[in-house]
Formats: structure tokens, sequence, C-alpha cells
């Protein structure tokens, strides 16, 4: 039956950046619609803006005023900010995007914790201009654990290929090495062996984990959090027959593709995963914030205002990010079964 798919909030994001674009492509043809509902948080406005200059004109979508009212055979949009007294610049950093964003991630929040839509994918925003006295946060998963109050998440990139998440994230890199405790680590690793088994269905996961220092150290020559911190660690969590093994030096494991091997990696901080995570599977990778109680994907790349307007955006992270919501959010039904 058509009202048994998910419904899939997806939020527009910076309307001046690539987010609007990157949804017209994934959703058009309506291809997804025979999995999932897709339902926008944004604008008709802007979505009928990046139609017209993008020549997407026969994509259609249906405008209703709450999730009650979705068309099931449809692309579906909700209106989340009333004034229209603005513009659409793509390339543009304005004030006006940025609040509009804002509107949109937090009426497609309030839904996603009511239990009105089933999934969420959030398109990039600009973590400058969105900041006012609601949004104090250098990012979407940052928000997000605060409206679900959780005290501990994991930023998680995901693909076909590898699966990275991070310890530390969005901080300064001076601060990274304070932040590098057993503990720190362990809750990393707790959510991530938790998400693979409930979101990804892997029974016995097996987990790589990276060393802070080059090198993992080198026995102590480079730095010690390997073998005071991170060894002794990965040989306790083997101890209970789980499957996390390391520290190893970052650049000879993804140099050597031993990522392969595994089903996820932990790095110590955000450029240690990301960078290779981005080069090895950046069209098709995701954002996933792992241990949020809802399920929540992102594209893998952020507002790219060089690009925004000029049809040449890539929407296959998109794409995927829509994917692998619905994937998980099937998966975690199953498991409740």
């Amino acid at each position: 039956m058509e009202d048994t798919k998910p419904l899939i909030g997806i939020t527009l994001g910076d309307y001046n950046g690539i987010g609007p674009e990157v949804i017209l492509k994934a959703l058009q043809n309506n291809v997804l619609n025979k999995i999932c509902t897709p339902v926008i948080y944004g604008s008709a406005k802007v979505l009928n803006f990046y139609k017209n200059s993008l020549d997407l004109k026969d994509w259609l979508f249906f405008m209703c005023q709450n999730t009650a009212g979705v068309n099931h055979k449809a692309t579906n949009v909700i209106n989340c900010f009333q004034d229209q007294n603005f513009e659409v610049e793509p390339g543009k950093i304005t004030h006006a995007a940025g609040k509009a964003a804002f509107d949109c991630l937090t009426r497609a929040t309030d839904d996603l914790k009511k239990g009105l839509i089933h999934a969420l994918v959030t398109a990039p925003i600009n973590k400058h201009n969105i900041q006012n006295e609601n949004f104090k946060f250098p990012g979407h998963t940052e928000f997000l654990a605060e409206a679900f109050e959780l005290k501990d998440n994991l930023m998680f990139l995901v693909s076909d290929i590898l699966r990275v998440g991070v310890v530390t994230g969005h901080i300064p890199i001076e601060e990274v090495k304070s932040k590098i405790t057993k503990k720190a680590i362990s809750v990393k690793l707790d959510l991530m062996l938790a998400s693979l088994k409930k979101d990804f269905g892997i029974q016995k996961p097996k987990i790589a984990v990276l060393g802070l220092n080059p090198h993992a150290g080198e026995e102590g020559l480079i730095g010690n959090e390997e073998k005071e911190i991170i060894s002794p660690l990965t040989l306790e969590y083997r101890s209970k027959n789980k499957l996390v093994f390391g520290p190893f030096s970052a650049d000879g494991f993804f140099g050597n593709n031993l990522y392969r091997q595994y089903d996820a990696v932990l790095a110590m901080y955000h450029d240690q995963g990301l960078i290779p995570f981005k080069s090895i599977a950046f069209e098709t990778g995701v954002n996933f914030t792992a241990g949020l109680p809802a399920v929540r994907t992102s594209p893998d790349h952020g507002t790219a205002y060089d690009i925004a307007g000029k049809n040449i955006a890539n929407e296959s992270s998109m794409r995927h990010a829509i994917f692998s919501a619905i994937e998980i959010f099937k998966q975690r039904n199953v498991d409740l079964d």
C-alpha cells in the first residue's frame, strides 16, 4: 500500500548553495517515489526558481500544509518560511538564506521527534549564516544531538566501500589531544559497534582504530597516546570477544587499502577520517548520525557556492543519502520484528 512507504523528510539547506539543485536532481523522474514518500521542508518559490533556471520544468511537486496531507504518489513540499520577500541569489551568503535554512531544519526536526516522518535527510547549511540565539552549533550533528537530548553521538561517514567515524569532530586541532581519552574512544567505539549491528545488519563487526600521531607513535618516539591509551583499549575490547584492532598508522592504513578488510574505521579527529573518506567515496558518501533514536543522513559535501545555480552539481551523494535513510529505517524495523 502507498501509505506504508516511509516518509522521508528532506531539508532545503542554504537555498543559495547547491542544496536545492541536488534535491531536485535526486528526486526527478519520481524514481525514489516507488520506495518512499519524499517531503521537502523548504519553499515552493525556491524550488520553482531552480526548476526554471536548471531547465527541470517537468519536475512536479505537491504542496501540503503538514505531513497529514501528503500525496504518497508525489514529491511533497511544506513551506517553512512564510516571508516571500526574499531573493534567491545562487553563490551568495545572505542572512535571509541562513534564517530560512534554520526554519526548515527546526520544522523538520520537530516532525522527526514526533514520529511524523520516518527519517530526515539534511541538505548542506552554511555554519555561519545559520547562527542565531537558538542555533549555536558547529553543524547539524550537534544540533540534532541537543534536540534529542543526547549526551553522545557519532558522526559516521558511510558508503558501500568504506565507513569512518571520528572520536573528535568539529573542534580546533589544538584541542584534539586533550580529548583523546580511554572514555572518549570507548564511547565512540560502543556507538559504532551498536550502529553496525542495528543500522547495517552486521552481527559481528570488525573495526580498525587509527592512531593519533604520525606512524601511530612509533612505539613512543612520536607520542605516547597509542601505547598508553589506544593499544591497551583495543586489547581490552578483544578480550571481550569484540573485533577491534589497532592502532594503525593512518597514511599506511589507507594507502595500502587495509580499510577493505574492516567494516568500519574509527579516526581520532575530523580530517584524519574525512579526508580519506571523501577522497575514496566523495560522490557516494553519506554523513549518518549514529546514536540518534531517529534516522538522519546527509550528503557528505557542503554548500559549494562556487558552482551553485550552474547546473553542474552532482546529486549522487544526495541520492545515496536518501537511499541510506530508507535502508537504515528498514533495517531498524527488521530488528524490531
